[in-house]
């Protein structure tokens, strides 16, 4: 039994893909652009240009992690303003040279409800199925690209399922399609990816990129998006000169600078928290599987995120785990937090060909930097317990 008890009031996190805490480092590089140096980074006076210059060191050390130009870096006010800007900026503003939209089956619901809207406003969308581990096809992908297509947008890894997608081969393969011609761009939503997999957009071949503040220890209520130099884009937010006509509205310094400051030292700490979490999730999964054996381990088992360990349990309810999971101090999730309460199956469990029924058992264990093999160990000695009663509870209820 692992030495932390329910009577210690300690919470076990394990929903890091939904929300990092943010780092200390992080906040004391915030914390004088809250009051002492609050100034308009757009006013012209002594302060204003001091606000301007931490938003432009800011934006420089966010290019030096992604090898690119900082004007290539676009802040935005999250990971979903970001998709939606890269999809619906992008797909509007290079309509005259085509109207079709690739997007793959596992995407964030920010990038499928993105696509929704482009194809209510008469683009044609085509979904890239994915196989049984939530991989994309790149040939398939390819048979899909027509002269009209323009964009194609494909995920650097799955916030659910946590597999890995071949973007760098995929950038590749359509690099060579399009020959040269500029179509169709790449996007890659790497929200989930940074600070454990590399960023550098030359590397990756991508054309535009999107990350979120809050899955790298950083403040909420930031994204970005890199936007390479020559693709077009409209901006969906309007009235201002900010973030090169791209982005209008006052920027907040502060939630710039701690973004900046997070993603260097995600980067920073990329390799050897990456090696850490490897292990922890491999032991935590072997256990899990070797404990209750029915347990379906979503997505692939090696070419996934260090942190992720997502399963489906049969005959039982993932919010019902969630539950009693709570009570006894383990917070852990279903699968993507912004369709939290949502009741309908995942999207990304269909794709990879589970029925409804499995669908509705899953649970994604998120680790992060304050996981402990202890904290594991925990959860290990209660979830078993927690699936077989409430497996005991299914089995009775279709008996009545």
């Amino acid at each position: 039994m692992s030495p932390i008890a329910e009577s210690d009031n300690k919470t076990v996190y394990l929903d890091y893909a939904a929300a990092t805490p943010v780092d200390p480092e992080v906040l004391e590089a915030m914390r004088p652009y809250w009051s002492g140096r609050y100034s308009n980074a757009s006013s012209m006076h002594e302060s204003g240009r001091r606000a301007k210059a931490a938003i432009d060191g800011a934006r420089a050390a966010v290019a030096e992690v992604l090898g690119c130009e900082p004007r290539e870096v676009i802040f935005t006010g999250s990971g979903t303003e970001s998709d939606n800007t890269a999809l619906l900026g992008v797909a509007r503003a290079n309509r005259t040279h085509g109207t079709h939209v690739i997007i793959s089956a596992v995407e964030h619901k920010a990038v499928l409800e993105s696509a929704q809207q482009l194809k209510n406003e008469g683009f044609e969308v085509s979904i890239a199925p994915v196989d049984a581990y939530g991989t994309v096809n790149v040939e398939e992908i390819l048979q899909l690209v027509t002269d009209k297509t323009t964009l194609v947008s494909v995920m650097y890894a799955n916030n659910e399922i946590g597999t890995v997608e071949p973007v760098q081969k995929l950038s590749a393969a359509l690099r060579a399609r399009r020959g040269a011609k500029p179509y169709p761009l790449l996007h890659t939503d790497a929200c989930q990816a940074a600070g454990f997999l590399p960023l550098n957009v030359v590397e990756l071949g991508v054309d535009l990129m999107t990350l979120n503040g809050s899955k790298i220890y950083g403040p909420r209520g930031t994204g970005l998006l890199y936007k390479k130099n020559g693709v077009a884009m409209h901006p969906l937010i309007v009235g201002g000169e900010q973030e090169q006509h791209l982005r209008a509205g006052t920027e907040s310094v502060p939630l710039i600078v701690g973004f900046a400051a997070a993603l260097q030292k995600a980067e920073r700490l990329r390799a050897a928290e990456s090696a850490r979490l490897t292990a922890l999730r491999d032991y935590f999964t072997r256990e899990l599987l070797k404990k209750i054996p029915r347990a379906v381990l979503n997505g692939h088992s090696t070419n996934r995120l260090p942190n992720n360990v997502h399963v489906s349990m049969p005959y039982v309810e993932g919010e019902a785990m969630l539950l009693i999971l709570d009570r006894h101090s383990v917070e852990a999730s279903t699968g993507s937090a912004c369709s939290a309460y949502d009741l309908q199956p995942s999207h990304v469990l269909l794709a990879i060909g589970q029925t409804p029924e499995l669908a509705h058992g899953s649970i994604r264990f998120s680790l992060g930097r304050h996981t402990t093999k202890e904290e594991l160990d925990y959860v290990l000695s209660v979830f078993p317990g927690v699936v077989e009663r409430l497996t005991q509870l299914s089995s009775l209820t279709a008996t009545v």
